[in-house]
């Protein structure tokens, strides 16, 4: 589904042999070639190194700036390593990302265990750059990599009472230094709509820019949602279940007035501490004094999304 959105320079958008190069900078950092800043970087694992055979999607582009790798990998959310947005990286080095499996159940007829090898060979994987919007405020757009959800949920045929996906993420004490704090009840749970998983945009996410996911940024793992926040996209999935109520998620659990189980990119409906009608695109040169720009309904993914919810109140169901 070929996205209408307004047209920038054709030099404003990152080439595939930008990536490249970036690739091949990272490994002179390892060696020493561009100084100890650089090196000191790769060695914290700011970048996945592991290259994935992977194809563009022109159906799912966007006409857009990308954000700068460094960027990407470097200001996180991920609350299993702490609050910080410098956090995941800092930390992220501890998890452990093989073996890993995923274990999908619940109200299916086939429930299947995939070791993380599978997901990957699943079908072929594609590049497809995705706006992310955060609740503070915040966004990005990133190459990711990986294929529908749908394909995977498929073939462990779901019963008819199933409505609802629940995603539940890793949560090791050992290797996840914030599962330690009670900021949040863990494991980390996340949820859809049966539809909204289905839907061709909801993406399995395996990688970004060519390569395999940072641990920072949700590896193995995780999904990408791209008309909700951007904390409805679990990271480091370990269980997928298929119920047939609403499930309990963690952001709605612990701050329910704050954190709906929709959570739909919505202009027209505030939080409670700060205003969601614009946003600033993280990586932008002037930083802190870039000028915001309008957020747009469902991310800009109106189009391709807004059916799902027809008759729904969206400032009641947020």
């Amino acid at each position: 589904m070929k996205l209408n959105l307004p047209k920038i320079a054709s030099s404003e958008i990152t080439p595939q042999a930008v990536f490249e190069k970036r690739r091949e900078l990272i490994k002179m950092a390892a060696g020493g070639a561009l100084g100890l800043e650089l090196s000191s970087w790769f060695s914290r694992e700011a970048f996945a190194t592991n290259k994935i055979q992977v194809k563009p999607n022109p159906s799912y582009t966007l006409m857009e700036k990308t954000t700068a790798l460094k960027d990407v990998t470097s200001y996180n959310n991920f609350y299993e390593f702490g609050t910080d947005k410098a956090d995941p990286i800092a930390y992220a080095s501890s998890l452990v990302t093989s073996p890993w499996k995923v274990s999908i159940e619940g109200l299916v007829g086939k429930p299947k265990v995939f070791d993380i090898e599978d997901l990957r060979k699943l079908v072929p994987l594609e590049e497809r750059i995705y706006r992310l919007r955060c609740v503070e405020g915040w966004s990005m757009v990133i190459p990711w990599v990986g294929y529908s959800l749908s394909n995977l949920l498929k073939l462990v045929e779901p019963l008819g009472s199933a409505k609802y996906v629940e995603f539940v993420s890793l949560a090791d004490k050992k290797q996840m230094r914030g599962v330690n704090s009670s900021v949040l009840q863990w494991p980390y749970v996340e949820g859809l709509r049966l539809d909204e998983a289905n839907h061709p945009l909801t993406l399995l996410t395996l990688g970004l820019y060519g390569d395999v996911l940072p641990n920072q940024n949700g590896a193995p793992v995780r999904v990408v949602v791209p008309w909700k926040y951007g904390f409805k996209s679990g990271k480091s999935i370990v269980k997928i279940r298929l119920v047939e109520k609403q499930p309990a998620t963690s952001w709605n659990i612990s701050i329910p007035s704050e954190y709906g189980f929709y959570s739909n990119v919505n202009p027209e409906v505030d939080h409670p501490r700060w205003s969601q009608a614009s946003e600033r695109r993280i990586g932008d040169e002037k930083g802190f004094f870039a000028p915001k720009i309008k957020t747009l309904k469902f991310n800009g993914y109106g189009d391709q999304v807004a059916s799902l919810y027809a008759g729904m109140d969206l400032t009641k169901f947020y």
